[in-house]
């Protein structure tokens, strides 16, 4: 009788196998079919407020090449880098702290509340007849717009941990201090980062708001200048920026993510092939 020999191994993936399994690829297909029905809509409907692709992105491309750009990049990220990091040095703790002990839920509960339905835009007005408008008003205003993300997802990361863990570590003489070094803080680290990441999403939009609507410096200032020069090109163009910075923000928190808590279920999921 013949035995069967060994099976031959699989060959690996190619490049471009690779390469389709990841998202790039589908989104550069989606960026291609909204640029064609973007340049199509334009030419058709013959706007002056309504530039085409091709002369968004000629604008992008001449922005870029300016000083005027890159000064208001320096003042627009001032305060979002100070606002987000702000809110989460102030929400991650909070949020921590609200999730491990019910009676200072008790007491705050209303004021968390108040905070997720409050319209930041009605703050603003609270904020320039008590700081002014310098920089101090606009970094509390992008910490606001971003500090709840940061505070409602520690808080649901540390009560999502199973109480029996806390219990057993009880068992086994575990101090307050080592329940949190080796229990909560680890098992609530997913929803920590996830948190942080939608919260750095908040922040910069609050960093368009208050610029829009308090003081126009930085985005919010070459925005509404060249709103009211009709520059229609110039316009978009500070938008696809303003997006572009946003979306390579959270891509790197995304990043930051799942090399803090490799282990959370979203990031060791294989994908799903036909």
């Amino acid at each position: 009788m013949t035995t069967a020999g060994p099976m031959p191994r699989s060959r690996p993936p190619g490049r471009i196998r690779r390469l389709l399994g990841t998202d790039l690829p589908y989104q550069l297909l989606t960026l291609v079919v909204v640029a064609a029905l973007w340049e199509g809509y334009a030419r058709t409907h013959d706007s002056i407020l309504l530039p085409t692709f091709t002369e968004t992105a000629a604008a992008t491309v001449e922005l870029l090449g300016e000083g005027e750009l890159w000064r208001a990049v320096w003042l627009s990220n001032q305060a979002l880098v100070l606002g987000f990091l702000t809110a989460v040095a102030l929400g991650v703790p909070a949020g921590l702290l609200l999730g491990r002990f019910g009676t200072i839920e008790r007491f705050t509960d209303v004021y968390l509340s108040i905070l997720l339905v409050t319209p930041m835009a009605g703050i603003i007005p609270l904020l320039v007849m008590s700081v002014g408008f310098g920089l101090t008003s606009r970094v509390i205003l992008v910490a606001l717009f971003s500090v709840v993300m940061a505070l409602t997802n520690a808080r649901a990361g540390i009560r999502q941990i199973d109480p029996s863990l806390i219990e057993m570590s009880r068992t086994f003489g575990a101090s307050e201090a080592q329940i949190w070094r080796r229990v909560l803080i680890p098992g609530a680290l997913p929803a920590i980062m996830t948190g942080v990441r939608l919260a750095l999403g908040r922040a910069v939009t609050g960093m368009v708001v208050v610029e829009l609507l308090m003081v126009s410096v930085g985005y919010g200032g070459l925005i509404l200048t060249y709103r009211s020069r009709f520059d229609a090109p110039a316009l978009y163009a500070v938008v696809v920026i303003v997006l572009s910075e946003a979306v390579l923000l959270i891509s790197a928190a995304g990043w930051v993510e799942r090399r803090a808590a490799p282990w959370a279920p979203s990031h060791n999921s294989p994908r799903s092939t036909a």
